[in-house]
């Protein structure tokens, strides 16, 4: 069996450029192609601001704002959609069939409804096989981080978190993600409840059957039972 392979981010994208939850057009952009959008965001914010008779101008708190906001999507927010990941490394499983679980890997994103910050943690379980083969243990991480510093939904982004794990972890037994997220929109706008916390879960062989060892094993690791959780 080969002994190592890469993957890069055009094999694991499952939506159109240009959608909230996807790249950018042109992607990955130059740092000049990033410069030039920035000072066009920041023109457009303060339109922004303006149209919410916010004299942000005179304020000196918020002088900066327009240009703060836009570094902060390009540079930060939306980084996934603008700047290339490294190629994702799986190795030989080399006869190892056992459960494999990262959990508790931070996630920042956004939702693409309302624009508000999406907190959490991300869980990754996956069986590599007798002839399927394991990821780097940091580049999972690295793949919340591509998917996650995007616009999105959590149920989306917990399936392309799922289904880009699937894809490097070729003729794998099983795939399991789940996101425990709490939302600002949630929080701050509509009904305002602090502390609420939504879970979402994509399972694919092994774990998709409820009685099954794996799935088992992977939520008793997590505290999380019928539902309820315990993180």
């Amino acid at each position: 069996m080969e002994n190592k392979r890469r993957k890069d981010h055009k094999e694991l994208e499952v939506v159109q450029p240009g959608f909230a939850n996807g790249v950018a057009e042109g992607f990955p952009l130059q740092q000049s192609e990033k410069d030039k959008m920035i000072d066009e965001a920041e023109v457009a914010y303060g339109k922004f601001l303006d149209a919410l008779k916010c004299d942000w101008r005179n304020d000196p708190n918020s002088m900066e704002t327009p240009r703060r906001v836009a570094k902060a999507y390009v540079n930060d927010l939306w980084e996934g959609r603008y700047t290339a990941m490294s190629p994702i490394t799986s190795f030989p499983s080399d006869g190892y069939d056992g459960v494999i679980i990262e959990r508790n890997i931070p996630l920042n994103s956004m939702c693409s409804h309302h624009h508000q910050t999406i907190g959490g943690v991300v869980h990754v379980g996956y069986i590599a096989g007798d002839e399927g083969r394991v990821i780097g243990l940091s580049k999972l991480n690295r793949i919340v981080e591509l998917f996650g510093r995007r616009g999105a939904i959590q149920e989306q982004l917990t399936s392309a978190i799922h289904n880009a794990v699937d894809k490097i972890t070729e003729n794998n037994k099983g795939v399991i993600v789940t996101i425990v997220g709490t939302h600002n929109c949630v929080s701050c706008r509509g009904v305002k409840h602090q502390g609420a916390a939504m879970i979402t879960t994509k399972a694919s062989g092994a774990f998709r059957d409820d009685t099954n060892q794996a799935r088992k094993e992977f939520f008793d690791s997590l505290k999380i039972n019928n539902g309820g959780h315990n993180i």
